[in-house]
């Protein structure tokens, strides 16, 4: 993987009083941002060490631009189809502010030797700059890497140990990217977009969530009905307690302001004895969003609720519970495993099946275009 240090701009703390309010803003305002003085150009190319910390743990990795051509090549890989129309509004965004206002998020499979550069590269660094987020109870921190020993030490690592990477976040801004760069490489101006600004985290230190569904699509079908041919699906159980599914191919469903274990019977697992990986969320879609609920395209249709899983299984139950004709459904986190497999072999997830954690926040690091 071809990395290299870049010009980071980043917030000018002075005029910063509440990080939750300000960078919120920063999608959107950067261009009025930059004019104004609230962002600032460091004086020289550096990589960047970066770690977020949450209640529950600590996330470490490396922020730096990585050469478009790895993802013209398929090094990048990716896990999801990206929209026409989500393109045109990144690129529309990208254009508008001329810059990049958050890293790509990848990961790659642990190297022992990166991570033991981080640490030796970081002993003796200075803090650059920490802020903490009031809504999610993050702290971002960031250390800055302008030794040239150290940055070519990195550079060599990424090209001679990290072969590929997966995209966890940032499909459509990774591939309106690489479109600007073919689109611009016929006008001989394609330098600015030949390297896109990543962060790298490794595998250890990535976490997949559930991401779960609220469904509004019981007014053609009666309750009697809708359990009938779910129970051709599933081994059903009523929960006295409501709880999260314990593992994979368990979901757990909100109806009626009931709350049941749903197991999928070895009859219909036995359908997909084929398939190296079998998603929970791809059998939901087939056989109850779609044959039994109508949706068959559950990526736009507005029937579908999307409940990410650090929100809170309650969450989804009293979204249900609000009218009558919904159904909610909690499914199991995605094994990562599945995910590469998934994405090494060319194929993409269904929509809304990972939530990732650690999550960047727009504006804590900027490249500019």
């Amino acid at each position: 993987m071809i990395i290299r240090p870049f010009q980071a701009v980043f917030p000018n703390f002075d005029y910063v009083t509440s990080a939750d309010a300000f960078f919120d803003r920063v999608k959107y305002e950067y261009p009025e941002f930059k004019k104004n003085d609230f962002f600032h150009k460091a004086a020289q190319e550096a990589l960047y060490i970066y770690q977020i910390e949450n209640p529950q743990r600590t996330y470490n990795g490396l922020i730096a631009c990585v050469d478009i051509q790895e993802y013209l090549n398929g090094n990048i890989k990716k896990h999801e189809n990206t929209l026409a129309v989500k393109e045109q509004q990144q690129m529309q965004l990208m254009l508008s502010r001329g810059a990049i206002v958050k890293p790509v998020l990848l990961t790659y499979h642990n190297v022992s030797k990166i991570e033991q550069q981080l640490e030796v590269a970081k002993k003796d660094l200075p803090l650059l700059f920490e802020t903490t987020f009031a809504s999610d109870k993050t702290t971002h921190r960031f250390w800055e890497v302008k030794d040239g020993e150290q940055i070519q030490r990195l550079q060599e690592l990424f090209e001679q140990e990290v072969a590929k990477t997966y995209i966890a976040d940032g499909h459509h801004r990774t591939s309106t990217f690489a479109l600007m760069y073919e689109r611009m490489k016929t006008k001989g101006e394609a330098a600015p977009y030949s390297h896109l600004l990543s962060a790298f985290f490794p595998v250890s230190e990535l976490e997949i969530h559930d991401f779960n569904r609220v469904v509004s699509a019981l007014d053609d079908i009666s309750l009697t009905n809708f359990m009938a041919r779910l129970s051709s699906l599933f081994d059903i159980d009523i929960l006295k307690d409501i709880r999260k599914p314990q593992a994979k191919h368990e979901l757990v469903m909100f109806l009626n302001r009931e709350c049941y274990s749903l197991r999928w019977k070895a009859s219909i697992l036995a359908e997909y004895a084929d398939q190296e990986v079998v998603l929970d969320a791809n059998l939901l879609n087939e056989k109850v969003l779609d044959n039994i609920l109508g949706i068959t395209d559950t990526r736009s249709d507005d029937r579908i609720t999307y409940v990410e899983g650090r929100k809170g299984i309650d969450t989804v139950r009293i979204k249900t519970n609000k009218r009558e004709n919904r159904v909610g459904f909690c499914l199991y986190p995605v094994d990562l495993s599945d995910l590469i497999t998934v994405a090494d072999r060319g194929e993409a997830m269904p929509p809304k099946s990972t939530w990732f954690e650690p999550r960047i926040k727009n504006g804590v690091i900027v490249q500019e275009i």
